[in-house]
């Protein structure tokens, strides 16, 4: 699948590329950005720059920088992973670098990305997962219109508590409702 570059109002989606690789290093880095995802994941600088270089080329996912119009700096990405065409079905998952949250820049990422799985690639469902602790990003999602589809229970850690993990959805009639109202 060709990786697409969608523009949006403020931002510009593109593929991840190399050079993305120190906004990357730096984004998880940031111990809020892992805790509020869950990433316990601890990466080296050479996977990183491995990952930035050959993500674009991976099947089954859509890796995406996020950037402002009018320039060409990594704020975060946004990925629509594990794309079934089959069961026509995907993940999205978001993250934004520090100085980046509350801009609205996620908002309107997620919204490009729900019109290039439904529109572009023609799934009828994109879920994700949030974790509990994650109040705002789970508000987003909501708005959005993603419904919420189930709770693991103390699936996750936030530090040395527990903390669960909510799955969410979007079907592709409400992704159109949403649009229409």
């Amino acid at each position: 699948m060709e990786k697409p570059t969608l523009e949006g109002e403020m931002i510009r989606l593109r593929p991840v590329r190399a050079t993305d690789a120190d906004a990357m290093w730096e984004m998880v880095q940031d111990p809020q950005s892992n805790r509020l995802t869950g990433t316990t994941a601890v990466f080296t600088r050479p996977e990183i720059d491995a990952w930035c270089a050959g993500v674009s080329a991976r099947d089954g996912r859509v890796d995406l920088a996020v950037t402002a119009n009018g320039s060409d700096e990594y704020l975060g990405e946004i990925v629509l992973k594990e794309i079934d065409e089959v069961v026509s079905s995907a993940n999205i998952r978001l993250v934004m670098r520090p100085a980046y949250r509350g801009r609205g820049y996620g908002t309107e990422a997620i919204a490009l990305v729900l019109g290039l799985a439904f529109d572009g690639i023609g799934l009828h469902r994109v879920g994700l997962d949030v974790l509990s602790i994650n109040t705002r990003a789970r508000a987003i999602y909501e708005n959005i219109g993603f419904q919420v589809e189930g709770r693991l229970r103390d699936a996750a850690r936030d530090g040395e508590r527990w903390c669960d993990v909510i799955a969410m959805g979007l079907l592709e009639d409400e992704f159109r409702a949403a649009q229409l109202g």
